[in-house]
């Protein structure tokens, strides 16, 4: 089943009385099924943050449509798009983003909150995800008292816990040591397998990428190339992202 369907969108940035107007997004075309994890590479310039970007309402597309399970979210109102991202949308950052005056449990559960679902249903699904998660020992912690791959399960726990329709990561790995890529990575992985959720990632690393189930290439703003892992081992995986990646002439790094 489609959960994410991007119509022939373009993204100008810049005035049209003026000759500075630069085409980040050209025609941009593609769907994303149900539990997929999809990832998005490309050059810097190529666009690929631009179209996380506009997917997650934060930017609006100049032409074409954007749709989350039918609901065309490329001309939502100002007023829906709060409650829009409340309710649907799921985010991975960087820098995790955890909210230090509050402990694990109640950073993990802020959407539900904000959602007003009662505490003890909050309470159930945290507990839940937290095991699944392996941060159950740590609920009562601060973000100050956990380690880093520690904020990075509370990072994607707190993305889940309302089963947003899809997950948002943009360049969660940017910032992190070898050993911490591959812990998110794992985290990430676990999700979209044994919790169904459905991933759009952006991402310059070859490693990460090789976690994905489908690569979508950017550049100029296009869609220039798509790879899927199939049957393919991880190393075969990686190889062929490699070759595409060299081919493009792209600035991406293998970790």
């Amino acid at each position: 089943m489609k959960i994410l369907t991007v119509k022939n969108i373009e993204k100008y940035y810049g005035n049209i009385n003026h000759d500075h107007i630069v085409k980040a997004l050209d025609g941009v075309s593609f769907e994303v099924e149900q539990s997929e994890f999809v990832g998005i590479m490309g050059a810097s310039g190529s666009g690929k943050t631009t179209l996380l970007n506009c997917v997650s309402t934060i930017d609006q597309v100049t032409s074409g449509h954007i749709y989350l399970d039918d609901k065309d979210i490329s001309d939502i109102s100002d007023k829906e798009i709060s409650k829009f991202r409340r309710e649907n949308l799921g985010f991975i950052f960087q820098d995790f983003n955890l909210l230090d005056t509050l402990n694990v449990s109640e950073n993990i559960s802020l959407a539900l909150a904000i959602n007003k679902v009662n505490h003890k249903e909050i309470d159930r699904n945290v507990n839940k995800l937290a095991k699944t998660l392996g941060v159950s020992d740590i609920l009562d912690k601060f973000p100050y008292e956990i380690s880093g791959g520690q904020k990075q399960r509370v990072a994607c726990a707190r993305a889940f816990i309302h089963h947003p329709k899809l997950i948002l990561a943009d360049e969660p790995t940017g910032a992190l040591d070898s050993k911490s890529t591959q812990n998110l990575l794992e985290v990430m992985t676990k999700m979209n397998q044994e919790l169904n959720a459905t991933i759009l990632m952006v991402t310059h690393d070859i490693f990460a990428a090789s976690y994905c189930s489908r690569i979508l290439f950017l550049k100029d703003g296009q869609i220039c190339n798509e790879i899927y892992k199939g049957n393919k081992t991880r190393k075969e995986y990686f190889n062929e992202i490699v070759d595409v990646v060299t081919l493009l002439g792209g600035e991406n790094n293998a970790s």
